[in-house]
């Protein structure tokens, strides 16, 4: 009976973590879908990150009437540099894009558009982060494909790959058009 009291812990223990390791390995490509699936796009009008015409804010609403992805990034973060190559190929293949640039310093966001290069039709700053709260999102990169009506059709809580855009990206903004 002493040897079974000692060899229970142990077991659970061993258990435990090897539940642990498979949700990990099951869960690192397969993010939960924004629960705004299906729903409006929260509206936004935000500042723009370099207006040259005169033009300071833009909202959603002047992208009304064509499918859009819109995606939440900073320069600071890491897997949003590692996305980056993913969103430029999308954009050379005619996605409109909005980016916007999630509580960062403006002339850092221009600095990495200006380095990486930029697939941003247009690029709007949340600096207080109530738009990616309005968005519900967790953490950027965080991307939501739109249909032509604003209404989001899928969403990806981590680094686009060609997998993801080929598996959830495509599918979204075809069924969008």
């Amino acid at each position: 009976m002493r040897r079974l009291l000692i060899a229970l812990p142990v077991v659970l223990i061993i258990s435990l973590l090897a539940l642990f390791a498979a949700m990990i390995g099951r869960g690192a490509k397969t993010p939960a879908p924004s629960r705004l699936v299906g729903t409006s796009a929260p509206a936004f009008t935000l500042d723009i990150l370099n207006h040259e015409d005169g033009k300071t804010t833009a909202s959603l609403a002047d992208f009304k009437g064509q499918p859009v992805m819109v995606n939440f990034f900073a320069s600071w973060c890491t897997p949003c540099r590692a996305e980056h190559p993913f969103l430029m190929q999308l954009a050379k293949q005619g996605v409109t894009i909005i980016g916007i640039d999630y509580k960062d310093k403006p002339h850092a966001a221009t600095q990495m558009l200006d380095d990486l290069g930029n697939p941003f039709a247009l690029v709007v700053r949340d600096q207080n982060g109530r738009t990616g709260i309005d968005y519900g999102i967790t953490g950027v990169p965080e991307s939501f494909m739109l249909d032509a009506n604003g209404i989001i059709r899928a969403s990806w809580s981590s680094p686009l790959d060609e997998e993801i855009i080929k598996t959830v990206i495509r599918p979204a903004l075809d069924s969008a058009r």
